[in-house]
C-alpha cells in the first residue's frame, strides 16, 4: 500500500514538473499564433540601406581617377592582367584597350 502511495505522489510530481509553463514561455505569444504576417516578418530589415549602399558605390566609382578605372578594367581581363605583370598596367591597358578596337 505504501508503495502505491509513493508511486502516486511521484507520478503527480512528474506530471507537475513537465506541465509547468514558465512566464518566459508565455512572453513570446507564439503559442497563440506561430505565423507572422508579411509586414511584421520583414520589420527588422531596412530596405533603404541596400539601395543607399549601391548609390554610394556608384558615387565612389565616379570619383576614381582615370588610371584607376583603366587598371580595374585591365584586372578584369585575364590576358591584360598577365601582360601587366610583365610590362605594367599602363602599357597593358594601352596594348589591349588603347588605339583602335580589335574585332575578331
Amino acid at each position: 500500500m505504501r508503495t502505491l502511495v509513493v508511486l502516486a505522489l511521484l507520478a503527480v510530481l512528474v506530471l507537475a514538473a513537465t506541465s509547468y509553463e514558465s512566464h518566459e514561455s508565455m512572453e513570446s505569444h507564439e503559442y497563440l499564433n506561430p505565423f507572422l504576417n508579411r509586414r511584421r516578418a520583414s520589420d527588422f530589415i531596412q530596405g533603404d540601406t541596400r539601395l543607399r549602399g549601391v548609390n554610394q558605390e556608384r558615387i565612389r566609382d565616379r570619383g576614381k581617377a582615370l588610371h584607376e578605372h583603366q587598371r580595374e578594367l585591365c584586372e578584369d581581363y585575364y590576358p591584360c592582367e598577365m601582360y601587366a605583370f610583365r610590362h605594367g598596367y599602363p602599357a597593358a591597358y594601352k596594348h589591349y584597350f588603347g588605339g583602335r578596337r580589335r574585332t575578331k
